[in-house]
């Protein structure tokens, strides 16, 4: 064990972003004039349009959207200050003041703005596709074609002015109050006091004993603050069934499918994939359970590494940031390049602090910025690899934004993961092939299986869990912390089968699950894009250097057309119902191998 692993220091204690590019400080006073320069930019685009939508020429669009890619940038320089600022210090009420005057603020501002939409939905078809035809909105026509998608659901113009409006004490507010809740929880550590992170890092201890204690800590925690959670689940539940059925929606996914420039039948067909492959799901854990020499594998024990020698591996900063820049080097000197940027500006913030947020997640702000990588980074396996997924997706946003603007730096979430995960890939590839120790390969192979089953299983039966408790709120009111505790166990042993014991206690672990909130629909994006970098890479190792440039173009082409375009030009066609089991039979073969290298390591194991 190394020097730095004993003391519990990772090299990253200093990794702090430097959030100068929008401002020096809270207090600088260029955010005042940001906000007022903001204020009136809105009133004159509103002075300008409104009301005209029906009478503009293509030129005018252009001049129109122009003008609010000045809006977005400048109101998006506020939100990004005031977010990132708020994620690094959950308890800050500077922070969590400066948070709530944004969102006011961009509410009153998009109350405003709403009109323009809505005018150019309400013209007629032969109308507005005279001007996606004219050449002079061709660098905006994707973006008006888009919006249009939208039409049947939008309302009038006072009833969009009052959803946006309320929603700063609505949805946005109690998510925010989760946020705030769950980032404060503190548990009792053998005598110290930790937070959520922590606990959750101890869940892949080598010691089973210190596993089940995790697992104990976290689950009281859930059971003491069930009443919060439930309230807030229940509330956030029904003010998504209100707006479904307002617009009219046919079902709770929908909107999230049309904010995702994806079909019903894609998600159908790969949801449907990867539940009737779950099957190697309890292939894998039974696995497991027999190298581990359990008469039972409990849900404590999923994420338990196999004790074998990789299982002390510690990283310092420094050496998860050379392994991960030499795994994209090897793919593109580009990439590195890029991915050098975060180093070298300071456009990570790492360290785990008291009140920062959980978990991981890259910020793509603004195009005249530079996007950030948010961690909390422990020094293990796998921080590395979510160092390398994170790091994949500033790059996405790096190159979207620099290459196409505004716009087309908000990636739908079903290319969103697209780039993370390939960048994951490179750097799990990177480090098989530089080992020859089988028993290390074994554990290797294993824990890269596991983080897929994580991010195609486990995230289509959170999806299925949504699914559930979506209409169950529907259709049967008010949920008691019970009935999303069964709702919950359910989905996750429909997924594990008889490989894994599943406890009643675990029954309330989908109350620290952000994304049920934050954005709805979310979690399914994960599997579309592991399955989907899956097919990425085989065309990868089948063609080699020429796939490069094709791959990067991909991801500077950021949301400038609809994604089963763009993934055509690299050879993949997603709207084919059978795609998705491209993916599902790499994972497949990866078990198979898993498999029979633990045969031939512990044969009497398997006798």
């Amino acid at each position: 064990m190394s020097e730095a692993q004993q003391e519990g220091l990772t090299g990253a204690e200093d990794v702090i972003w430097d959030l100068s590019v929008f401002y020096q400080s809270p207090e600088d006073p260029q955010i005042e004039a940001d906000i007022a320069k903001l204020n009136n930019l809105v009133d004159e685009f509103q002075a300008r349009w409104r009301g005209a939508v029906a009478q503009m020429r293509p030129a005018d669009f252009v001049a129109a959207y122009r003008e609010m890619e000045s809006i977005y940038d400048l109101r998006g320089r506020l939100g990004s200050y005031a977010f990132l600022n708020f994620s690094t210090d959950t308890g800050s009420a500077e922070f969590q003041a400066a948070v709530a005057r944004i969102q006011e603020l961009e509410a009153a501002l998009s109350q405003k703005m709403v009109f323009f939409d809505l005018e150019w939905n309400a013209l007629p078809e032969d109308a507005a596709q005279a001007i996606l035809d004219d050449p002079a909105v061709a660098e905006y026509r994707y973006y008006l074609e888009a919006e249009r998608r939208y039409r049947p659901y939008n309302l009038s113009e006072p009833e969009e002015q009052i959803i946006i409006e309320s929603s700063v004490t609505g949805s946005a507010a109690w998510a925010r109050f989760f946020t705030q809740l769950t980032s404060a929880f503190r548990f009792d550590w053998l005598g110290e006091e930790v937070n959520m992170t922590y606990v959750l890092n101890k869940m892949h201890d080598a010691d089973r004993d210190v596993r089940e204690m995790a697992w104990r800590r976290l689950t009281d925690k859930l059971r003491e603050k069930s009443m919060e959670l439930t309230f807030i689940f229940n509330t956030l539940l029904l003010d998504k069934a209100n707006s479904d059925r307002r617009r009219g929606y046919a079902s709770w996914i929908s909107s999230r499918n049309l904010s995702n420039k994806t079909s019903d039948a894609v998600v159908d067909a790969l949801i449907e994939t990867v539940t009737g492959s779950y099957g190697l799901v309890a292939r894998h854990y039974r696995l497991k359970r027999a190298l581990l020499g359990y008469d039972e594998l409990y849900d404590y024990d999923r994420y338990a590494p196999l004790n074998l020698k990789e299982s002390e591996a510690f990283y310092v900063w420094e050496r998860a940031r050379e392994i991960v820049l030499k795994a994209f080097d090897n793919f593109s000197p580009q990439m590195m390049t890029v991915a050098g940027r975060f180093f070298d500006h300071n456009w990570i913030h790492a360290p785990v602090l008291p009140n920062k947020r959980g978990g991981a997640f890259a910020a793509s702000t603004v195009a005249s910025a530079n996007p950030y990588v948010f961690l909390n980074y422990l020094g293990d396996t796998r921080a590395v690899t979510t160092l390398a997924h994170e790091l994949g997706h500033g790059i996405h946003m790096y190159l979207s934004g620099k290459e196409k603007g505004a716009f087309a730096l908000y990636t739908p979430l079903t290319t969103a993961e697209m780039a993370s995960t390939f960048a994951e890939m490179l750097v799990f590839q990177d480090l098989m092939a530089a080992e020859d120790d089988d028993e290390v390969k074994l554990a290797m192979l294993t824990e890269k299986i596991e983080d897929t089953f994580a991010t195609v299983f486990r995230q289509i039966s959170m999806n299925r869990f949504e699914d559930k408790i979506h209409n169950a709120r529907r259709n049967e009111g008010e949920l008691t912390a019970e009935r999303l505790n069964e709702l919950w166990l359910e989905t996750q042993r429909d997924m594990f089968g008889d490989s894994v014991a599943i406890t009643e206690e675990y029954g309330s672990w989908w109350s620290y699950v952000p994304h049920f909130l934050h954005t709805p629909g979310y979690v399914y994006a994960y599997s579309f894009g592991e399955l989907l970098v899956l097919a990425l890479y085989r065309i990868y190792q089948e063609e080699g250097a020429p796939f490069v440039p094709k791959y990067l173009e991909l991801l500077a082409a950021g949301d400038s057309d609809y994604p089963d375009r763009l993934l055509a030009k690299v050879g993949v066609d997603v709207n084919d119902p059978g795609f998705w089991q491209k993916g599902v039979a790499v994972i497949d073969a990866w078990v198979g191998q898993a498999e029979a290298l633990a045969r031939q390591l512990y044969p009497a194991t398997f006798a």
